[in-house]
């Protein structure tokens, strides 16, 4: 009688865990082929909502006003209200639920588009730009939080760069959906700018409410998965959970004053002040070729996006098994300040192509900070320290186009805005070769030394702590 073998037991459990592995890879796909779609389409409204202003600076200067400094403070305005209501947003989700407090945030932020047809004069503008901020204000962490309590840490890279998707695509269709449009002026007596925003509010409205309709806060409520991969999800983000639960907290206080993040901020910082200046002014800096129809100007202002997602796919093969991206990150905020530099020599059709430039180079950068960001700090100070790091840096989508305004009502032109710009990305390329690859101090007196628990930069993903709520990079 043969004897059973003794790695029987071993086989025994390493099925078990197959079959478990299977089920939790069903239901992993059920998720990113059921919600994924709608969370990607929601995001392709918000950015779309947040930035077609660029379209109007002209309309809205001739029929209400609105002068280039005080369209550029009333474009940054939205990022203060964002700023200020973002945390108390994520409180709220966290206690209503995705599917509420998510398509709550859409049909309120559609519903201010839509009053923004009304627009009579300057301080409507700036009300209507701050609400905008508020209505909008963490959807996108909200949206990250929602992946994380429905996906493992293992199966969250790839729910994140399909919803990530919709931000580079917001860049593509922006310009021509708004350029159509604005071509409906004077149809009913309607100026085009006011039927942008309308349609588009209302837009936003119903795909708020369709959302409202397929998405599911909490794996219990999904019929569409069976028990058994219920009970797979449900144990696979309960253990990550408890790792990231494990880390204790530190007080944004001591963060304020950490070396790291200080480094870290200041190099997102310079980042969002390209970028955002390139969303908020490139239509009016495309108008000045001329005999150009509101069409044209959108599908002129899709050719960064377009080469700035080339790009980033095309530099993703050669940096995600670097073992080092901060020489990556200085080549891109180089090519960044060459750009915005060359923007101001030549004809606006060269200042396109050498703001095209310094958008691949901000895209790329951007890219390449945050897994920087995330593999660069103790894993103690990971979670409030990129929520730090994202709200402050992106106070350069309020600086960036204020600046730019104000820079035009008192010089006639925009070049000393990109040359601001262009210092502000040399000057990141000394931080960001200064960016530890690993966190090795903690913060604050008594908290002993890190024992290097932050991967490398070359690893290109977050740890298993990273961090839930507020914490994801705004787009």
């Amino acid at each position: 009688m043969s004897q059973p073998s003794a790695e029987s037991p071993e086989r025994a459990a390493g099925t078990v865990e197959t079959v478990v592995s299977e089920v939790e890879g069903r239901a992993v796909g059920k998720f990113l082929r059921r919600m994924m779609p709608i969370l990607v389409l929601m995001l392709l409204v918000n950015q779309m909502d947040r930035t077609n202003v660029g379209f109007v600076q002209d309309e809205l200067q001739a029929d209400v006003g609105v002068s280039a400094a005080a369209y550029g403070f009333g474009a940054g305005l939205f990022f203060i209200g964002y700023a200020l209501f973002e945390v108390p947003s994520n409180m709220l989700l966290e206690r209503f639920g995705a599917r509420v407090w998510l398509t709550r945030i859409m049909i309120t932020w559609g519903l201010v588009i839509v009053a923004m047809c009304f627009i009579h004069n300057t301080m409507t503008f700036y009300g209507l730009r701050f609400l905008l901020g508020v209505a909008e204000a963490g959807f996108f962490p909200g949206a990250m939080l929602y992946i994380t309590q429905w996906l493992p840490d293992s199966s969250r890279g790839r729910a994140t760069a399909i919803f990530l998707g919709g931000s580079a695509a917001a860049g593509v269709v922006t310009g021509p959906i708004t350029g159509a449009l604005l071509e409906l002026h004077g149809a009913g007596g309607i100026a085009g700018w006011r039927w942008m925003f309308g349609l588009e509010g209302v837009f936003s409205i119903v795909v708020g409410i369709i959302a409202g309709l397929f998405l599911v806060s909490r794996i219990e409520d999904a019929r569409w998965l069976s028990a058994a991969e219920k009970q797979a999800l449900r144990t696979a983000v309960a253990r990550d959970e408890e790792v990231r639960d494990r880390a204790p907290k530190v007080s944004r206080l001591k963060l304020l004053v950490h070396p790291q993040v200080l480094l870290l901020t200041s190099v997102f910082f310079a980042t969002t002040l390209t970028g955002y200046a390139i969303t908020f002014w490139l239509p009016s800096l495309i108008e000045e070729i001329g005999g150009l129809s509101s069409f044209q100007v959108g599908l002129l202002a899709a050719i960064p996006p377009v080469c700035s997602i080339v790009a980033m796919y095309s530099m993703s093969h050669f940096t995600d098994r670097a073992p080092d991206r901060r020489p990556y990150l200085a080549v891109a905020l180089v090519v960044s300040a060459i750009g915005t530099f060359l923007a101001t020599l030549g004809n606006p059709w060269w200042g396109l192509a050498a703001i095209t430039l310094a958008g691949v180079g901000s895209k790329c950068g951007a890219t390449l900070f945050w897994p920087m960001a995330q593999s660069g700090l103790d894993l103690r100070i990971a979670a409030p320290g990129l929520a730090l790091i994202n709200s402050l840096g992106n106070l350069g989508g309020f600086v960036s186009p204020f600046l730019f305004g104000y820079l035009k009502d008192t010089t006639g032109s925009t070049h000393g805005g990109l040359y601001i710009l262009s210092a502000a990305s040399v000057l990141a390329v000394g931080g960001a070769m200064l960016i530890r690859r690993q966190a090795d101090t903690a913060v604050g007196k008594g908290s002993g030394s890190s024992s290097g628990s932050g991967s490398s930069s070359g690893a290109g993903s977050a740890s298993s702590s990273a961090p839930s709520t507020s914490s994801a990079p705004s787009v």
